[in-house]
């Protein structure tokens, strides 16, 4: 059964059920949406009208009371499995707002399982979505969780615990309402007595009071949980609400931070379920946007051993760890503080041991002997996972943060093994598809950035032209030019695209342009080629497309290229203007248009009588005229042109009437969902409704019992304020003790320090002394051979006596000789001066040649561009040739032809040019 077949089904089932609520009909509907389950995959990619009703009709069926508890649960459970993915999940919590609906579900449901699934529902609706507007529905529901997290049920703790840390993240809103629990129904206590007269009120502060005063009791007991699902869902919530309050400071101070690093990393290490996983490390990166948090991670002890072992997950080939892993260092390598250490680990190898980390030490993801962290992210991008592009384009962006101004002499090698991957994963980017070639797009963007970083360098730049020639390049260039002037839309795009095709490829051409014009003097035929694709056509586009992107540095690359292409011969300005002159027009008549359809909605409906009947007399006069109405009058023909003109403005008012009624088509489709959702409000407005009449009944009937255990109430807030402060003592004496207790245990550290240090010494000193007892003996040894020595010494000294006479006699001789090389040496140093005025003259002339030089490499330059623009003139000339050549060809084929036949039988003829 295809898509559309589901779909009418679907909403038939609903429209039966709605008219006639019996067994059969929800029994039917329930088959209806269980089989729907099967067609997920091509939803959204349907007919976006039916998508529309069904979702619609969906919610309207959750937020009816009447509706079967059973119907429920499958509905539920179907948009549970299409909010799996990400983009169904957008779709679901912005066009259809479906979270209203299910929170009112939450509130009214009475059944367990039921509850569990719609909280589940939730908390996958909610995951990463832009903050949520302060509603009354988002009030009760956060009062609602306060109080369910106060039971020991964990299957409906943890959704609870992850719907909170949800809603509390990055929502300032719900932070504080969360923060003001405490304190407003405090001082509600304190008026009690003087609001005796509003019941609902009283009734509603007994139900919360005890359960909002221990919620932030309860998330500290939840980080003792035998689930690490449940301890990050906690901290997550404590994180929400305390970072930046004088709680944060305590919470998260210089004592507790460092235990709360090793938390974090031992669950994003250890934890058996992606959720798991990808919740500690939204926690992480929330914690070091804090400067000081990001300064404390900073100086942890255990980082490098931490973020080595939490790198070490990617070898696992699993798409969704790595995602969120890459994610966590990019955010790392944001903070400026911790780049140096991340270039550390990455570009040195390390040898990660945590056994000394305590808690943290323990199984090695992947275990055994683990590769370095750099070498990890190339065997990534050697051998990616299919279907884990995002995953690739995370690496490489890393790479990039990381090597941008770190290229000195310990990351060549680094770079020497990265560059052949980068390359291959360049070359195999060919696109067969309008999906692939975003792919492609993407993919090329993200890796020529990372290639320009490495040209910043001479040393990188030097390895980058053994890898990349002027042919990749051009063909990397032709496929981008290929998708900029294809002219096919995307379809069925999700949402949150990047952009159109256009864009994409535009900004990956011009990276590629910038890249060429970095390599042009050091690869060969490079310089040829940059110009000559300067000089096509095609670039004119993407070159426009630029020259208007929102992103400065794009307009900046555009304008360097342009700078460059100006001064070329062969560069279509004409055609560069025409281009940004048609973009300035667009998104001018874009704006005027955008201005003009604003007040369209504000026009009172037409009469359709009165146009039916303006169109009537109309082609009554229109008929008349062409029968030959018999005017007398001299003027027929000014008449005439007078009935032209008012026929010419009714048919410009018909036009623009058939505007107005197109827009308020669209306008009655636009009102026809909102009554939809009108609807849905309303049934959840009724349920409201009959619930706070249960409400105010069930609080009339309770009120004589709670006045009666209103005393009771008071004298026992009394005694728990009494009871709260001997704990709060009882629990100084035990932190005294804690602290007495820490420093006990870092002098017994101290103490099994210095006891391995003075056993050391000792060994050390044991071995000196051996040593030194051998060095005695060789010494009086030693001293016995210089006796023997100093003996056969003086006897030498004697003889050299003699021989001393005998050399002050040839040294008398050698000075009478001395002054005579005196002499020559001056004549010498006459001659030197004469060569120095030489060299100075050779000098000069170096001079002159280099200037000579300089202008033959100009000439050069200009010869390369004469020749590129010559090669292009040389093709386009061969191509008018080949065509000439058919022409003649035909035309010595017909006078063959025509000899023939004039010849008679003669069949042998030869025509040559």
């Amino acid at each position: 059964m295809d898509v559309t077949t589901c779909l009418k089904s679907l909403l038939m089932a609903v429209h039966q059920y709605r008219e006639n609520r019996t067994a059969l009909n929800a029994a039917q509907l329930q088959k209806q949406v269980e089989e729907m389950s099967t067609v997920r995959c091509v939803l959204w990619s349907s007919e976006g009208h039916l998508q529309s009703q069904c979702v619609n009709a969906l919610m309207e069926l959750i937020g009816n009371t009447n509706t079967c508890q059973n119907l429920v649960g499958s509905i539920v459970s179907l948009l549970t499995y299409l909010a799996c993915d990400g983009d169904s999940q957008l779709i679901l919590h912005s066009s259809f707002s479906l979270i209203s609906s299910v929170t009112a579900v939450v509130l009214h449901c009475s059944e367990h399982t039921l509850l569990v699934q719609c909280l589940q529902l939730l908390q996958k609706l909610t995951y990463n979505t832009a903050t949520l507007p302060p509603t009354n529905h988002l009030h009760q529901l956060l009062r609602f969780i306060i109080s369910t997290i106060q039971s020991h049920t964990d299957d409906i703790i943890i959704p609870c615990l992850g719907l909170m840390a949800n809603l509390c993240r990055e929502n300032q809103s719900v932070q504080a309402f969360v923060r003001s629990q405490v304190s407003v129904l405090t001082q509600h206590i304190r008026l009690m007595g003087s609001a005796l007269v509003c019941v609902p009120v009283c009734v509603y502060l007994c139900l919360f009071q005890d359960s909002v005063r221990s919620f932030y009791r309860t998330l500290l007991n939840f980080l003792d949980h035998s689930s690490l699902t449940v301890v990050v869902f906690s901290l997550s919530v404590l994180t929400s609400l305390s970072l930046g309050e004088k709680v944060g400071e305590k919470l998260f101070g210089p004592k507790n931070i460092h235990q709360t690093f090793q938390l974090v990393f031992n669950i994003i290490l250890n934890g058996d379920r992606t959720v798991t996983r990808k919740y500690s490390v939204d926690l992480l990166i929330d914690l070091i946007k804090s400067p000081k948090i990001a300064e404390h991670l900073s100086r942890y002890a255990h980082f490098s051993t931490c973020v080595t072992q939490v790198s070490a997950l990617l070898e696992n080939k699993e798409p969704d760890s790595a995602t969120k892993v890459l994610e966590l260092l990019l955010a790392l390598s944001v903070v400026p503080s911790l780049l140096p250490l991340l270039r550390q680990i990455f570009f040195k190898p390390v040898a990660p041991k945590l056994g000394a980390l305590g808690n943290l030490g323990g199984r090695e993801p992947g275990g055994g002997q683990h590769l370095d962290v750099g070498l990890t992210l190339v065997q990534w991008l050697s051998s990616p996972v299919e279907g884990a592009e995002s995953c690739l384009l995370q690496a490489l962006r890393l790479l990039r943060e990381l090597l941008e101004g770190a290229l000195s002499g310990s990351t060549l090698s680094f770079v020497g093994v990265l560059l052949p991957v980068v390359m291959e994963l360049l070359k195999e980017s060919i696109p067969s598809g309008d999906d692939d070639l975003v792919r492609v797009c993407r993919r090329s963007s993200t890796i020529i950035s990372l290639l320009l970083v490495l040209c910043s360098e001479e040393k990188t730049r030097s390895l980058l032209t053994q890898h990349i020639s002027a042919q990749l390049c051009l063909h990397q260039v032709e496929t981008l030019l290929s998708c900029c002037h294809g002219n096919q839309p995307l379809t069925c795009a999700p949402p949150g695209t990047d952009g159109d095709l256009s864009q994409l490829s535009s900004h990956a051409l011009i990276q590629t342009l910038k890249l060429m014009s970095h390599l042009r003097q050091d690869v060969p035929h490079m310089e040829t080629s940059f110009y000559r694709v300067l000089q096509d056509q095609r670039t004119v586009t993407p070159l426009c497309v630029a020259l208007m992107s929102p992103v400065a540095l794009m307009v900046h690359s555009a304008l360097s290229l342009l700078f460059e292409a100006s001064s070329l011969p062969d560069f279509p300005a004409v055609l560069m203007g025409e281009g940004i002159a048609a973009n300035n027009a667009f998104r001018q008549r874009s704006t005027e248009l955008s201005l003009k359809h604003l007040p369209v909605q504000e026009i009172p409906p037409l009469s359709t009588v009165g146009v039916e009947d303006s169109n009537k007399s109309v082609s009554c006069l229109v008929e008349k005229i062409k029968d030959g109405l018999e005017v007398k009058d001299s003027c027929v023909s000014e008449i005439i042109d007078v009935y032209e003109q008012k026929l010419s403005a009714l048919a410009t008012k018909e036009n623009h009437l058939q505007e107005l009624l197109n827009s308020k088509s669209s306008a009655l489709s636009q009102a026809d969902r909102i009554i939809a959702q009108f609807g849905v409000q309303r049934a959840q407005t009724e349920a409201e409704r009959s619930r706070l009449c249960a409400l105010l009944k069930a609080s009339e009937r309770r009120k004589e019992q709670l006045q009666a255990e209103l005393s009771y109430e008071l004298l026992m807030v009394q005694r728990s304020k009494t009871d709260t402060e001997d704990l709060l003592q009882h629990n100084q004496r035990l932190q005294r003790d804690s602290e007495q207790h820490q420093e006990l245990r870092e002098a017994y550290n101290a103490l099994l320090l210095r006891l391995s240090d003075s056993e050391q010494q000792l060994k050390d000193l044991q071995t000196l002394h051996q040593s030194l007892t051998k060095s005695s003996d060789a010494q009086k040894r030693s001293y016995e051979a210089l006796q023997l020595l100093h003996n056969k010494v003086g006897v030498a000294l004697a003889q050299a006596q003699c021989s001393v006479e005998s050399l002050q006699e040839q040294i008398q001789r050698k000075q009478t000789e001395f002054s005579g090389v005196c002499e020559q040496l001056q004549q010498q140093q006459l001659e030197l001066q004469v060569k120095e005025e030489q060299l100075k003259e050779l000098q000069v002339a170096m001079e002159t040649l280099k200037k000579d030089l300089i202008r033959t490499e100009q000439s050069r330059r200009d010869t390369s561009i004469k020749a590129s623009s010559l090669e292009l003139q040389k093709d386009q000339l061969e191509v008018k040739l080949k065509s000439k050549e058919d022409e003649l060809n035909k035309h010595s084929a017909m006078i063959a032809m025509i000899h023939s036949l004039s010849s008679g039988k003669k069949s042998d003829v030869n025509l040559s040019l």
